[in-house]
């Protein structure tokens, strides 16, 4: 059986549905878009099919009833009327050099304009009143209601969150040009707008509070994305094709696709969604890999890491957050919670509706976890990949060997190598290093303030056959025997006593006293017992 041609990097509807590439059918979710309500907001990830959902909506409208041919919007709509529609691609609007970004505004106007015949010099520079006309043109001249369509509408207030003067400069300009969105309502049939993040009622949503916000209803929670029904229902033979170029049996092969690209929930009863980039690349190359991370971290993730006093071990776990840390203002919160789940990098993982907080947050696979993680440990360390691929090949093959002391030996060197200045030297920051590594380098459950009766462990690693607990002090307020004393009078290597190996006998347990060297900016002195 031949394979499906999946659409890598296309989100054009009419060049998937014509040139013969797969394509997910969300034409029901579609249509009942359109016929529910008129104007609309939807956040999700990059490369989630937001572009490919605005094109879909844009063929809809214009009536191009050949495209849906077998699709459920075929047996939905009757009447195929065309509306005049403006599509905007803000996303071409990512450099703020006030000349470049003007050029670039003038050109998305500019274009659609032409196809009205509205002449326009470029020199009026009041975007907001060129899109009124341009709105008011469209209707004049086909007598039909508009239909605005904006894709990526925060792409430049996205780039300008690192500057404040920016920031509101860029933000005002663009909620000057989104305002006639509001006040022409009676002759717009439909307004749609897609983007990363939801800015304040302060912002840009001042002028736009109209629209429905989408981003986390249950009906509308698979309308980007591929769900697992899809995935095992139209693409087995796909499945069977990555299993058999892996060695991997169908259930494997599932299971990989699963760990590596599922989990992602965008309301409190949404179903299980993968992230389409992803899947799709690796059910054409045959093979798992870290597609979606790759592709790009935005901008304003990386600003974001440096802003915020990061607890990677804490997103690795879990977390529980109330309804009002979604809505918190992106650009003015105090968390960087918004910004990581609203980029993809933390997703719902459960939801207990009699909580305070019901919403649990987590990182939404494995891709998402290893990516995020060694992006963290460069930027605690200010070390890229190539300089540590070589420290972490030695540190893996220490663990492997249950050499702990060649392992931390080789960490003492790699953790003195890091610059002076690349972060705050303190408890907090070595153990983070120390949790990174760890999570990183090997497959070993790795947990950090881990709780007990008593108090809390810095750090367990568990593996296959074997407990690490380790207790770290920084070299001024205690040595490797205060530590290994901690452990010992809190009882911190309790409650593995009973745990087992798979073979059914106790894991060896060994408890690791660690002093800090603050002067050397590394590990110091410790003790295995």
């Amino acid at each position: 059986m031949a394979l499906k041609n999946f659409p890598i990097g296309i989100q054009d509807f009419a060049s998937i549905r014509n040139e013969g590439f797969f394509y997910v059918d969300k034409t029901d979710l579609v249509y009942k878009l359109t016929h529910t309500s008129k104007y609309y907001f939807l956040s999700r990830p990059r490369r989630f099919g937001k572009s490919l959902l605005i094109s879909t909506l844009q063929c809809y409208f214009e009536g191009r009833k050949d495209l849906f041919t077998g699709l459920a919007m075929e047996r939905l709509e009757t009447e195929w009327k065309k509306y005049p529609v403006i599509r905007l691609d803000m996303s071409r609007l990512k450099d703020l050099d006030e000349e470049i970004f003007a050029a670039n505004m003038d050109s998305i106007i500019g274009h659609i304009e032409k196809e009205y015949g509205i002449e326009n010099d470029l020199s009026n520079r009041a975007w907001g009143t060129r899109l009124s006309n341009l709105i008011y043109e469209a209707n004049k001249k086909t007598g039909e209601q508009v239909v605005v369509l904006v894709d990526e509408y925060d792409a430049p207030v996205l780039e300008a969150m690192h500057d404040v003067a920016l920031l509101n400069k860029i933000r005002n300009r663009m909620r000057d040009f989104y305002a006639p969105l509001k006040s022409l309502g009676g002759i717009l049939r439909f307004v749609f707008l897609t983007g990363i993040s939801k800015f304040s009622q302060l912002s840009i949503f001042s002028e736009l509070n109209n629209l429905k916000v989408i981003t986390m209803n249950d009906d509308y929670a698979a309308i980007c994305g591929i769900t697992k029904e899809e995935l095992l229902s139209q693409m087995q033979p796909e499945i069977q094709a990555l299993a058999d170029k892996q060695g991997m049996t169908y259930d494997e092969a599932v299971a990989g696709l699963q760990r590596q690209y599922d989990g992602y929930h965008f309301s409190e009863n949404s179903p299980d969604i993968y992230n389409p980039f992803s899947l799709i690349n690796s059910l054409s190359e045959l093979k798992l890999a870290n597609y979606w991370f790759a592709s790009g971290t935005p901008t304003m993730l990386v600003k974001a890491m440096a802003r915020y006093k990061m607890s990677p071990e804490e997103y690795d776990r879990g977390f529980s957050v109330a309804q009002r840390t979604f809505d918190a203002p992106t650009e003015t919160a105090d968390t960087p919670i918004p910004v990581l789940y609203q980029s993809g990098y933390l997703t719902i993982k459960g939801f207990d509706k009699g909580a305070i907080r019901p919403f649990r947050l987590q990182f939404p696979n494995d891709e998402v976890r290893e990516g995020l993680l060694n992006l963290l440990a460069c930027a605690y360390t200010s070390r890229n990949d190539d300089d540590t691929s070589e420290f972490l090949d030695n540190f893996v093959t220490a663990m492997k060997a249950r050499d702990i002391e060649t392992a931390l030996t080789e960490m003492r060197a790699f953790m003195a190598s890091i610059p002076y200045d690349a972060e705050k030297q303190n408890e907090h920051h070595y153990r983070t290093i120390f949790y990174l590594i760890f999570r990183i380098a090997t497959p070993y459950l790795v947990r950090c303030e881990e709780r007990t009766a008593a108090g809390r462990a810095d750090a367990v690693v568990e593996t296959a056959d074997a407990v690490y607990v380790f207790e770290f002090k920084l070299d001024a307020n205690g040595t490797a025997d205060d530590a290994l004393k901690q452990i010992d009078d809190k009882g911190y290597l309790v409650p593995y006593t009973v745990t087992k190996a798979a073979d059914g006998t106790s894991k060896k347990l060994f408890k690791i006293g660690v002093a800090f060297d603050a002067e050397k900016r590394t590990l110091g002195e410790w003790k295995i017992v």
